[in-house]
């Protein structure tokens, strides 16, 4: 039993609360929020007020580390509105006897359905195709077959790097077009695995669906994406991290890559340049879990990690070991 829990009393939100989802907050607590539904408050501004706070609800934007926690003498959970956790200085939080918690379920499905999004738009030339009939050269130009032809996925080897929750997902619905589904993982051996390097080498569509922890960051680097097939298609709808920017740049820009599909990035909201100009490559601002649906059972499951530590009980999804 955690009977500390007992005593939270003021959540932190940093961002608005959608209205829709005020009937998840615990009885009995006051609610300190944002004014903005989308854009969070300032680091500064949750600082100025952590001194008094229990709880604290983040979408993943705001670093947890030791400045944060010693600003918030009471604070005795930290919710991520988020699958990931790479926010989270675990350890300084366990010292603290401080609970991290996570939402692993809420945004997986959400997350595959972008990823089939984003191969589709890249096997099969969308965002080029949609301008083209926007700038009025397909009434100019008649009906040319062949321009845009893509290709099919039917028969083509989908490889992915990391098969869990979002992994299996996409594995799930890229067979409904018939694709063939090889994986890397070691955690989950099946009919289906096969190591990392030969899965780059059979993989005509690579997709990243792994944590970044020091083993995936820089994963695909100028010396794998080599081993990749020529003019295979890699999207990223994991961390930006995981795959090292000019390196991405440099496969696409020399036709190694054949053309990417790409929700996250190394140093974003910075995006390479290079890729803006690039028809090959279709571009998302970290939208991949984002519904409506995903992020209203985000935001349940952190009212109801705190309300579980409230009752004296574990949090259903934790992070942190304490």
């Amino acid at each position: 039993m955690w009977e500390d829990g007992k005593l939270i009393r003021r959540i932190l939100v940093t961002s608005r609360l959608p209205d829709d989802c005020r009937s998840f907050v615990p009885a009995g607590v006051e609610l300190i929020e944002g004014n903005d539904l989308s854009v969070p408050m300032t680091r500064a501004e949750v600082l100025s007020r952590l001194a008094d706070v229990d709880a604290l609800i983040n979408q993943n934007e705001l670093t947890i580390d030791e400045e944060l926690l010693g600003a918030a003498p009471r604070l005795k959970i930290v919710a991520n509105a988020t699958a990931g956790f790479n926010n989270m200085d675990v350890r300084a939080m366990e010292r603290r006897s401080v609970w991290g918690t996570n939402c692993p379920n809420s945004f997986a499905s959400a997350t595959a359905d972008h990823t089939l999004c984003l191969l589709l738009a890249v096997s099969r030339r969308l965002i080029e195709a949609d301008r083209y009939v926007r700038s009025g050269k397909w009434e100019s130009d008649g009906w040319t077959p062949g321009r845009w032809d893509g290709i099919s996925l039917e028969g083509r080897t989908l490889g992915i790097v990391g098969y869990g929750r979002i992994g299996r997902q996409v594995a799930q619905r890229a067979a409904a077009f018939q694709m063939t589904i090889r994986h890397c993982d070691e955690y989950a051996r099946d009919e289906n695995f096969v190591p990392f390097e030969e899965l780059l080498a059979i993989a005509d569509v690579l997709t990243l669906h792994c944590p970044l922890t020091d083993e995936t960051h820089h994963l695909l680097n100028s010396r794998t994406l080599k081993l990749m097939k020529r003019g295979a298609i890699l999207l990223n709808v994991s961390r930006g991290p995981v795959i090292e920017n000019q390196a991405l740049v440099e496969a696409l820009r020399s036709g190694h890559l054949g053309g990417a599909g790409l929700d996250v990035f190394e140093f974003e909201p910075a995006v390479p340049e290079a890729l803006l100009t690039m028809q090959n490559v279709v571009l998302s601002p970290h939208i991949g879990g984002g519904t409506v649906e995903s992020k209203r059972s985000a935001w349940a499951q952190c009212f109801s990690n705190i309300g579980q530590l409230m009752s004296g009980e574990k949090p259903a999804t934790p992070v942190t070991s304490i």
